[in-house]
């Protein structure tokens, strides 16, 4: 098999091409969940404790200087809305795994059991002996 053979047959299989709808749907999802947190629920909660906007909080370490070098800073408070969208995303793959897991046990309990092999082969030979009457 040549190589373009063989790398076309694993770029096409199922796993894939799921694995590449996953990553550009995450993504996606995240910058939701980025204007969730940075739009909707950071502000009340700021607003709850004095009308603060946590992506401000920084340490500065630095100050600009007159010579035209920015200032240098920790931005705790982009760490703390980076931490809330973390969990929120980590909730939202939680109940969607939960959902798949519930479904699939679902499926489990309705597909019957396949009967043990010495009981087939019994159905079988009764089957071929109303076939020859």
């Amino acid at each position: 098999m040549s190589m373009m053979s063989e790398f076309k047959a694993f770029a096409m299989r199922g796993s894939v091409v799921d694995l590449a709808v996953g990553v550009v749907i995450g993504a996606a999802f995240g910058k939701i969940v980025t204007s969730l947190v940075n739009d909707v629920i950071m502000p009340p909660i700021g607003n709850l404790i004095g009308g603060i906007d946590f992506s401000m909080y920084k340490y500065v370490l630095t100050a600009a200087g007159a010579d035209g070098k920015g200032e240098v800073a920790i931005q705790y408070g982009a760490f703390i809305n980076t931490m809330i969208q973390f969990t929120i995303i980590a909730f939202a793959i939680f109940m969607v795994v939960k959902a798949i897991n519930r479904m699939s046990r679902k499926e489990e309990e309705a597909a019957p059991a396949a009967p043990p092999a010495d009981v087939a082969l019994l159905t079988e030979i009764r089957d071929l002996l109303k076939k020859d009457e």
